[in-house]
C-alpha cells in the first residue's frame, strides 16, 4: 500500500510538470488522469510555454522531476541517433545540482554498510563534503592505518525513490507505445529497459570498485596512466572507499600553465589509453570529462569514477576499427558495410537513399586533412543517418560514440592540431591483423563450423516440435492490417476460382450424362426448343475451360 501510495504522488508530480510545460495534450492522450481520478483544468501551464522549443521544455521537465529524470536525459543526450538535434543540444546542459546531505547521516550509513564504528575505521573524516551529486556525495578522510582516502557514501533512501521512478517509466513507456506510433519507433520501452539496467547498477558501488581494479590492471605496466587503489575492506553497496590523490584537474588550464606540464603530450596520452581500452581490452572509462581526470607531477594521467564503464564484444570492437579505416580509405561501400553490421536495419530500408546519404558525408570529408578531422563530429553525423533512417545502434556503441565525443572535446582544448582519427588508425590496423592471423582464423572457422554442427543436430527435434505445435493448433501467425486485408482478397479470389472450377465440373458432369444417356437410347438430345443440346454445351464448356486457363497463365502461378 506505501508503495502504491509513493507512486501516485509521483505520478502527479509528473502530471503537474508535463502540463505545466505545455505536454497536456501526452496527459489528455493517456489515462494518466483516470489513475489520478483528477480533471486536466486543475493544474496551470507557463504563459510563455508556447515561445520556448521543444528541446528546452522537455529539459525544462526533466529537471523539475529531479535526480532520476536528469539522469534519463543526460542518458538521452548522447542518443542522437533517436532523437533530434534541438532535444540532443538541450538535454546536454543537464547537471546534477543538489544539495549535500547532513553528516549525521553520512555516519549512520558508514556504520550501517561496514558493521564498524566510524572511529574505528577513520582516524578523521570530514564533515563537509567535497563534492555532491544525485545518488552519492564525497568526503575526504584518514584511514587508522594512515592512508588517505576518499569515500562515496549513497544519499539516503536514494535507491528506494529511483526504483520508485524506474517502475513508474517503465509504466509510462509501455503506455507510450501501446498509444503513439512515435513511442513505438523510437522504442521507448527499450530505452527506458536499458537505463534502468544503468542506473540500477550504479546503484550498487561494488560494481564500481570492480570497474576500477579491471581497469587498473590494463595499465599494470603503463608508467603514466594511474588508477586510484580501492581499499574493498571498507567498501560495500553503498559506500566506496578509495586513494585519495592530489592533482590539476583538465580544466584548470591556468594551473597546468604554472607546473609546465607538456600539453600536447598529455592530450596524446589520454587518447591513446581510451584507444587502448577500446581496441584491446574491450573495457573502456565511459564518462572522461574534465571534472574525473587528474594530472599528476610527469604528465601521469590518473583516472576517477568508474559508474559508468562501456563494454564491447570482439565482434563489436572489429565492427569499429572496420568503420575507423573505412572512413580513412574514404570508402562509402565500407562505412556502409560497418553500419549494416553494427545496427540492426529494417529490411524494408531504402538502401540506395542510405547509400547517397553516407556518399555525401564522404564528399563533406573528401580531402580534409587528418588533423582537421573530428572523429566524434563523424560518429555524430553517422548518428543522424542513423536517426533518419531508423537504425537501431546497440547501447554500448552509443556510449562507445558519447565517449569519443567528450575525449576529443578534451584534447582538443590541450593540443588544437591532434587527429585523432590519425591515432586510432593503427588500433584499427593492428585489431583487423590480429583477427586474419591463422590462428585466430581457424579459431573463428572451428567456432562457425561447430555453431552449423549443432544447428543441424538440433534441426530434427526443432522440426518436431514445429509440427507438433502446428498439429494442436498452436501455430500462431501475425500480420498487419494491410497484410489482412491483402491475405483476404487473395484468398477471397481463390475461392470464387474454386466455385467456378467446380461448376465447370458439374457442368462437364451434366453434359457426359447427357452424351452417354443419348448414346443408351440411340438419338439425340435436342431440349430447350430444339435446341441442339450437346453441341452448346460443348462450346460453353470449352469456351469456360480456356478462360480458366488463360486466367492461370495470366496470374504467373501456373
Amino acid at each position: 500500500m506505501r508503495r502504491r501510495i509513493r507512486q501516485l504522488h509521483r505520478y502527479r508530480d509528473i502530471v503537474v510538470a508535463l502540463v505545466r510545460h505545455g505536454f497536456g495534450f501526452l496527459v489528455e492522450e493517456s489515462d494518466l488522469l483516470q489513475r489520478l481520478r483528477i480533471p486536466l483544468r486543475g493544474f496551470r501551464v507557463e504563459d510563455d510555454v508556447d515561445r520556448k522549443t521543444l528541446g528546452l521544455r522537455i529539459k525544462n521537465v526533466v529537471e523539475e522531476l529531479g535526480p532520476t529524470f536528469i539522469k534519463l536525459g543526460q542518458i538521452a543526450s548522447t542518443r542522437s541517433d533517436l532523437l533530434s538535434e534541438d532535444i540532443v543540444k538541450e538535454l546536454k546542459k543537464l547537471q546534477d545540482q543538489v544539495k549535500s546531505f547532513p553528516y549525521n547521516q553520512v555516519q549512520d550509513t558508514i556504520e550501517a554498510e561496514l558493521g564498524q564504528s566510524i572511529d574505528a575505521v577513520f582516524g578523521h573524516l570530514e564533515v563537509e563534503s567535497l563534492a555532491a551529486a544525485s545518488i552519492g556525495q564525497v568526503h575526504r578522510g584518514v584511514l587508522r592505518t594512515g592512508e588517505h582516502v576518499a569515500v562515496k557514501i549513497q544519499r539516503p533512501q536514494a535507491a528506494e525513490s529511483i526504483r520508485t521512478d524506474l517502475e513508474i517509466l517503465a509504466d509510462l513507456a509501455a503506455l507510450a507505445e501501446r498509444r503513439f506510433a512515435w513511442a513505438r519507433r523510437l522504442q521507448v520501452e527499450l530505452i527506458i529497459a536499458e537505463f534502468s539496467r544503468s542506473l540500477i547498477s550504479e546503484l550498487d558501488y561494488t560494481k564500481e570498485a570492480r570497474n576500477a581494479e579491471k581497469i587498473a590492471a590494463q595499465f599494470k605496466d603503463v608508467d603514466h596512466i594511474y588508477v586510484p587503489q580501492i581499499y574493498s575492506e571498507y567498501s560495500s553497496r553503498k559506500v566506496i572507499t578509495m586513494q585519495y590523490i592530489e592533482g590539476v584537474r583538465l580544466y584548470e588550464e591556468d594551473q597546468l600553465l604554472a607546473l609546465g606540464y607538456d600539453r600536447a603530450r598529455i592530450a596524446k596520452r589520454l587518447i591513446q589509453a581510451l584507444f587502448h581500452q577500446i581496441f584491446v581490452d574491450g573495457l573502456f572509462h565511459a564518462d572522461p570529462h574534465p571534472g574525473n581526470i587528474l594530472i599528476l607531477p610527469g604528465e601521469v594521467i590518473a583516472f576517477l569514477d568508474f559508474g559508468m564503464v562501456g563494454r564491447l564484444t570482439v565482434e563489436m570492437k572489429y565492427h569499429f576499427s572496420s568503420l575507423i579505416i573505412a572512413l580513412m580509405r574514404q570508402n562509402t561501400d565500407g562505412v556502409i558495410k560497418a553500419i549494416y553490421r553494427i545496427g540492426f536495419i529494417d529490411e524494408d530500408i531504402d538502401m540506395a537513399e542510405l547509400h547517397y546519404d553516407i556518399e555525401g558525408l564522404r564528399e563533406q570529408y573528401y580531402g580534409v586533412p587528418l588533423s582537421q578531422v573530428s572523429l566524434g563530429g563523424i560518429v555524430n553525423d553517422l548518428f543522424e543517418v542513423a536517426y533518419k533512417y531508423h537504425i537501431r545502434v546497440p547501447a554500448d556503441f552509443i556510449l562507445l560514440g558519447k565517449t569519443l565525443v567528450t575525449i576529443e572535446g578534451v584534447v582538443v582544448t590541450l593540443d588544437p592540431t591532434i587527429s585523432i582519427v590519425k591515432l586510432a588508425e593503427p588500433f584499427g590496423l593492428q585489431l583487423m591483423m590480429e583477427r586474419f592471423r591463422p590462428k585466430n582464423l581457424t579459431a573463428s572457422i572451428f567456432k562457425d563450423i561447430t555453431d552449423y554442427g549443432h544447428m543441424l543436430v538440433n534441426l530434427p527435434r526443432q522440426s518436431r516440435e514445429l509440427i507438433s505445435l502446428i498439429k494442436k493448433g498452436k501455430m500462431h501467425l501475425d500480420v498487419s492490417v494491410s497484410e489482412a486485408d491483402d491475405i483476404l482478397r487473395k484468398l477471397d479470389r481463390i475461392g470464387n476460382r474454386i466455385t467456378f472450377s467446380i461448376v465447370l465440373l458439374s457442368f462437364s458432369l451434366i453434359m457426359m450424362g447427357l452424351i452417354v444417356g443419348s448414346s443408351i437410347v440411340g438419338r439425340k438430345p435436342n431440349f430447350l426448343l430444339n435446341v441442339p443440346t450437346i453441341e452448346v454445351g460443348f462450346v460453353v464448356a470449352s469456351l469456360m475451360m480456356i478462360w480458366l486457363l488463360l486466367s492461370i497463365f495470366k496470374s504467373g502461378r501456373f
